[in-house]
């Protein structure tokens, strides 16, 4: 794909003696937010993991802007514009929202019109930025655990279910979050198994299976084709609303 920020080519990951990722293909366009579906076990996070340098590729290509990433340092990676959001968000609960976020800035301390942004994106990190990151309830956690990756512009994000357990409320905050970030041109790549918030705020779409991409196409078609849906994933994201 002439467009893809970021490329997969038959990459196998192993972890230990279990052979998770068998061979993905993975375009991810520039500019856009593209999902990764699947059922639990099909080998999303691993993906993400693998592209950033957490496992190593134990076969294929990772190319990200047209340069191999595939099999380098987590922190060589970082620094080519990769940000990674995962599962378990990663504050430091004791430290300030401030702290945080001055933490995650690598060029120095954050920039004033930068975190403006952020705020218009995520109001509650100016309400709670001198309290500490612990008090957070569990979606204003995952805010934080986003304004972080995105505290110096990145090329492109790596975020891993931000809407797992949060109450409905809240998953609707995220979407006008990230509809924020899309905007801003921000490329991501966005493991989700709310089909909802998947469908709401996705372009493109890969479902895997078994380690292996299956399909891969629009988000557009994929909600509208609710036979695919049954077959792909056994659900409806109509049913879903």
């Amino acid at each position: 794909m002439p467009d893809a920020l970021l490329t997969l080519a038959g990459v196998h990951t192993h972890i230990g003696q279990y052979h998770i990722l068998q061979g993905v293909d993975l375009a991810v366009p520039r500019g856009g937010i593209t999902v990764l579906l699947g059922r639990n076990g099909a080998g999303k996070t691993t993906t993400l993991r693998t592209i950033m340098g957490l496992w190593k590729p134990s076969a294929g290509e990772v190319t990200f802007d047209g340069r191999p990433i595939g099999g380098h340092d987590t922190p060589d990676i970082a620094r080519a514009g990769i940000a990674y959001v995962p599962e378990s968000m990663g504050i430091f609960a004791d430290l300030t929202v401030r702290e945080n976020m001055v933490l995650a800035a690598r060029a120095g301390p954050p920039d004033p019109a930068r975190l403006d942004w952020i705020f218009s994106v995520f109001p509650a990190l100016k309400t709670f930025w001198n309290h500490p990151a612990g008090v957070l309830s569990g979606g204003q956690k995952q805010m934080l655990s986003i304004a972080r990756a995105v505290v110096e512009p990145r090329r492109l994000i790596l975020v891993d279910e931000p809407t797992k357990g949060l109450a409905p409320s809240i998953i609707e905050a995220m979407i006008r979050g990230f509809g924020e970030l899309k905007r801003s041109e921000t490329t991501i790549l966005l493991v989700e198994q709310n089909v909802r918030f998947a469908g709401a705020l996705g372009d493109s779409v890969a479902v895997m299976d078994d380690g292996r991409v299956v399909h891969a196409g629009t988000m557009q078609a994929l909600v509208a084709d609710t036979a695919l849906q049954a077959r792909l994933l056994g659900l409806s994201l109509e049913a879903s609303h």
